[in-house]
């Protein structure tokens, strides 16, 4: 194993533990856990060296750099746009990815939708919600999503797989236990007035404060820097 691969592989190993020991604080299976490897600013060789470690779900936040990568790695990737979709870059986006994370709006999931039934894809899509309730976040507003939530679930050609969401930056991790715990009561919300709410997944957590997301449900946490941290390729 090179310096690059064992470095990566102790950087994993060390997410995968605190992923483990969060689920044990809470009575969770690390298996009801997937950690979405967010590749950002890290090179091919990086991502190729995590692809030999078993892992397989990629996000990236720009929908262009997605679909370059997704062309490069010719491995089964599943890749994961974390980050803000266009209306323009759908039909480009959907053939690429496996999950769409960010879907902010009625009106783009009403598209999304129309386009995957054209190219007759189906992929499964959260809705991210901007719980913390900050001007600079993109997102459903809680109220706005439980009033149009029957709409939400009248989408056929997508799989409304669950809610995602965005803690505001701190160094205290336990600040963002509220906006956390938030989500799924929102999702339990949207369970109570629908009866096609499903909606198993929650997306939330990141490098700094992924534990805490997975001690209140998280079953999708986009970690980063964490896995990249000490290599001088990477810089996200």
């Amino acid at each position: 194993m090179d310096t690059l691969t064992s470095q990566i592989a102790d950087n994993y190993a060390r997410v995968s533990k605190r992923i483990e020991e969060a689920c044990r604080r809470v009575g969770r299976r690390s298996s009801e856990v997937r950690l979405v490897a967010v590749t950002k600013s890290a090179d091919i060789r990086s991502i190729q060296a995590l692809l030999t470690l078993g892992v397989r779900d990629l996000g990236e936040s720009r929908p262009q750099k997605l679909c370059e990568r997704a062309e490069l790695l010719d491995q089964a990737v599943e890749w994961h746009l974390i980050g803000h979709l266009q209306r323009n870059k759908i039909r480009k986006v959907l053939p690429a990815t496996s999950w769409i994370h960010s879907v902010d709006s009625l009106s783009l999931l009403r598209r999304l939708d129309v386009v995957a039934g054209e190219l007759g894809l189906r992929r499964k899509v959260l809705l991210e919600v901007n719980v913390s309730g900050e001007k600079a976040k993109g997102g459903f507003e809680p109220s706005e999503l439980l009033d149009v939530g029957p709409a939400v679930f009248a989408a056929s050609h997508v799989e409304i797989a669950g809610l995602m969401t965005m803690a505001p930056w701190t160094d205290s991790p336990e600040a963002a236990r509220p906006v956390f715990s938030g989500l799924r009561a929102i999702r339990d919300q949207l369970r109570q007035i629908s009866s096609a709410a499903v909606l198993p997944e929650l997306s939330m957590g990141m490098s700094g404060d992924f534990e805490v997301a997975v001690e209140e449900g998280a079953t999708l946490v986009r970690v980063g820097t964490s896995l990249f941290e000490g290599l001088e390729s990477h810089d996200a």
